[in-house]
C-alpha cells in the first residue's frame, strides 16, 4: 500500500517588520499500489461531441471520435460504473439506453462499443447540458470517485455563457473532467474554464488521427486513480491565506476552491490520485508581525486521503535582524514564482498579439522565452517558437512570426500553465 507525505520548502527567516511567508509543499504518494483501499464506487463517463460540425474534415472527426471512444471503453476495468454521452444542443445517453450507469464487464463494454459505432453527427453545441447530464449520472452513485473525458470540436454556441457557468458550478466537486478540443474551431477559454473548475486538464488534439492515443492515455490515467485527496491548511488567528496554487505539473489557482473545516482551517481539493505521483503547491500566508527572535507557526499542512488525515507538515516563521538569512530566496519558491510569471506572460502576449499590439506582444512573449529558458522548460520554449523567432533565449530577444498556424497558437495558449520541476543541484 502506498503512503502519502508532504514536504515543506521555504526560507523561514523574515526581516524585522515582515509579515509574508512563502512555502512550496511537495505532496507525494509512493509505493506502487492504491493509496487507500476504497469502499466506494468508481465512475467513468465519456462525453463526445456529436454535433453537425463533427462531420467535417470529410468525416474524419466523427470516425476518430467513435474509434477513440471504443478504445477508451475497452480500457475501463471491470466493476467500474460507466456511461457514454453524446453532445449536441442537448445531451443524449448513448450507453446504456436508460439514464443510468452500467457496470463494466466484457458484455457491457462490447454493448457500449456497438452503440458508439452507430453514432452520427447532427445538431449544435451546448457543453453545459452535457456536463449536467454527466452530473445526473454521477449523483446516482453518491460518494463515488468520478471522472469524465469531454471532447468537443466547436464553440458553445447553442446555450448562453451564463448557462454554461451554471452547469460548471453544479458539477464542481462532483467529478473531475479532462477536456479536449479537436481541431482549431473551439475556444481555449471555454475548455480551460471547465477543466480548471473540475480539477482536470485541457488540451488540443490538432489532428483526428491523434485522438485515439489521447483517449487511451486519459483512460489509463483515470483507471490508475484510487483516492480522493485534499489539503487542509491551518493558520493562526488573525492570519490571511493569500493564495494556494498548484504549481506542478501545471499552474492552477486553488484559492477560491477553499471550504472551511473550522474557524482556522481551510480545505483545498487536490483531486484523485494514484499510487505513484508527486505534485507541488505554493502557499502564501500573511501573519501578524513578531519581534526579532520570535518564532511562530505560520501554517500546518495536513493531507486528507479519502477523509483520513495524514501526518502534518509545518510552515514556520522566524524573525531575524540578520539580512543574510532574511534575504535568502528559497530556490523552490523562486522557481515556481517564475513559472507563474511565465504562464501570465504567455497569456498576456497572446492577447496583445490578437489585439494587434505587436510591441506589447513581443515584450511579453520575449519575457516568456527568457523565463522558460531559465527554468529549463524546453517544451514551452518549443511551443513559443511556433509564434516567435527566438534570437537570444537568455535575454528574451524575439521577433513575432508573421505566419502562425492556429493550431500552434492554441497549443501554446492551452499548454501555457504546464511547468517543470526545480532542477536538482548539479543537474
Amino acid at each position: 500500500m502506498a503512503a502519502f507525505s508532504a514536504e515543506v520548502f521555504q526560507n523561514e527567516y523574515l526581516a524585522q517588520g515582515a509579515d509574508v511567508v512563502d512555502a512550496v509543499i511537495t505532496v507525494t504518494s509512493s509505493g506502487g499500489g492504491p493509496v487507500v483501499t476504497r469502499t466506494g464506487e468508481t465512475v467513468e463517463i465519456i462525453v463526445i461531441d456529436t454535433s453537425g460540425s463533427m462531420a467535417g474534415d470529410r468525416g474524419r472527426k466523427i470516425v476518430a471520435a467513435r474509434n477513440a471512444t471504443m478504445a477508451a471503453i475497452e480500457a475501463i476495468r471491470d466493476d467500474v460504473l460507466f456511461a457514454v454521452i453524446g453532445g449536441t444542443d442537448h445531451a443524449r445517453i448513448i450507453y446504456p439506453e436508460q439514464i443510468s450507469l452500467a457496470r463494466a464487464n466484457p458484455q457491457t463494454r462490447q454493448a457500449a462499443q456497438q452503440a458508439v459505432s452507430g453514432v452520427q453527427p447532427r445538431g449544435g453545441t451546448a457543453i453545459g447540458s452535457w456536463l449536467l447530464a454527466a452530473a445526473q449520472l454521477v449523483e446516482s452513485a453518491p460518494g463515488a470517485l468520478a471522472h469524465a473525458i469531454l471532447l468537443t470540436d466547436g464553440k458553445n454556441e447553442s446555450e448562453s455563457n451564463a448557462r454554461l457557468q451554471q452547469a460548471i458550478d453544479h458539477c464542481t466537486g462532483l467529478f473531475q473532467c479532462d477536456a479536449r478540443g479537436l481541431g482549431t474551431d473551439w475556444e481555449v477559454d471555454e475548455l480551460r474554464r471547465v477543466a480548471s473548475a473540475l480539477l482536470g486538464t485541457a488540451d488540443i488534439v490538432p489532428d483526428p488521427d491523434e485522438l485515439e492515443a489521447e483517449f487511451m492515455a486519459l483512460m489509463q490515467q483515470a483507471m490508475a486513480k484510487e483516492s480522493s485527496v485534499a489539503l487542509r491548511m491551518w493558520t493562526p488567528k488573525s492570519s490571511i491565506i493569500e493564495f494556494v496554487r498548484q504549481v506542478s505539473p501545471a499552474v492552477e489557482d486553488l484559492t477560491t476552491k477553499a471550504t472551511a473545516i473550522n474557524e482556522l482551517t481551510q480545505q483545498y481539493p487536490l483531486g484523485a490520485w494514484g499510487g505513484d505521483e508527486s505534485r507541488d503547491y505554493h502557499v502564501r500566508v500573511r501573519i501578524p508581525v513578531g519581534d526579532v527572535g520570535d518564532e511562530r507557526l505560520a501554517a500546518r499542512i495536513m493531507l486528507a486521503v479519502d477523509d483520513v488525515d495524514q501526518p502534518p507538515a509545518l510552515v514556520r516563521a522566524v524573525w531575524t535582524s540578520d539580512e543574510g538569512l532574511s534575504t535568502r530566496i528559497n530556490k523552490e519558491v523562486a522557481h515556481y514564482t517564475g513559472q507563474a510569471e511565465l504562464a501570465e506572460a504567455i497569456h498576456d502576449g497572446l492577447a496583445a498579439r490578437a489585439a494587434g499590439d505587436e510591441k506589447s506582444a513581443t515584450v511579453k512573449l520575449g519575457r516568456a522565452v527568457q523565463l522558460a529558458h531559465e527554468a529549463g522548460n524546453g517544451d514551452t520554449v518549443k511551443l513559443l517558437q511556433g509564434v516567435v523567432e527566438v534570437d537570444d533565449p537568455a535575454t528574451g530577444t524575439v521577433r513575432l512570426k508573421r505566419d502562425v498556424s492556429e493550431a500552434d497558437s492554441m497549443a501554446l495558449d492551452v499548454r501555457s500553465t504546464r511547468t517543470v520541476r526545480v532542477r536538482k543541484d548539479g543537474a
